[in-house]
């Protein structure tokens, strides 16, 4: 199916309209043989709540942004390339429901659907396009990703040594060693193997510094 949409005339026609919704600060999606296969509203686990993200999952990239004007206008717009993406499935917790992580090598973050099914089709076509591309390509799963993003509010240990046992994302000594620019290993701290230390302010920005 990806194969015969991808040079079709309506399969263009939707790639443009996603461009246009981003507009001229958002990076060209119009490349040979790239599909859009789906797009819908997702719940992203963001620094200081949970927000709704405008998702766009094409056979070879997921792309989302900021909903500014729903189906007219996007902003902030992230584009991360499958054949690096695992995910895992997510418990539900209280309000939080349907929900999956989006792991890979430079970010990791939480997203929840709406229903139970709509976070199956999600994962079974996310899922299918990575392992198409790792086939055509002849590579490994990602075996390595960066440490899922925490609430502050829920964040009970240090992001980066998890050592800490207080309600912050870094404690004090790691928040030292970050801002002074030494970021040795702490002495204490236990190697965590697929994990590493995520750059805190790789996102920031005004309204939301996860994004």
């Amino acid at each position: 199916m990806v194969d015969r949409l991808a040079n079709s005339e309506a399969n263009s026609k939707r790639i443009a309209v996603v461009e246009g919704c981003f507009g001229t600060a958002g990076q060209p999606l119009a490349i040979p043989g790239r599909v859009l296969i789906g797009e819908g509203v997702l719940t992203k686990l963001c620094r200081k709540k949970p927000k709704a993200r405008q998702f766009f999952l094409f056979n070879d990239i997921l792309v989302y942004g900021n909903i500014v004007i729903q189906k007219k206008k996007y902003n902030k717009q992230h584009i991360i390339p499958l054949e690096s993406v695992t995910i895992d499935t997510v418990p539900d917790e209280g309000d939080l429901r349907n929900g999956w992580l989006i792991k890979t090598p430079t970010k990791s973050f939480a997203v929840y659907a709406a229903t139970a099914t709509e976070k199956s089709e999600w994962m079974n076509h996310i899922g299918k396009c990575v392992g198409d591309l790792l086939q055509k390509s002849g590579k490994a799963p990602t075996g390595e990703h960066a440490a899922v993003w925490v609430p502050d509010s829920e964040a009970t240990v240090c992001m980066r040594c998890q050592k800490s046992s207080k309600p912050v994302r870094v404690c004090e000594y790691c928040f030292v060693q970050l801002t002074s620019g030494s970021l040795g290993p702490r002495s204490d701290s236990i190697s965590r193997p697929g994990s590493k230390f995520n750059n805190l302010s790789d996102d920031d920005d005004e309204d939301d510094s996860s994004d």
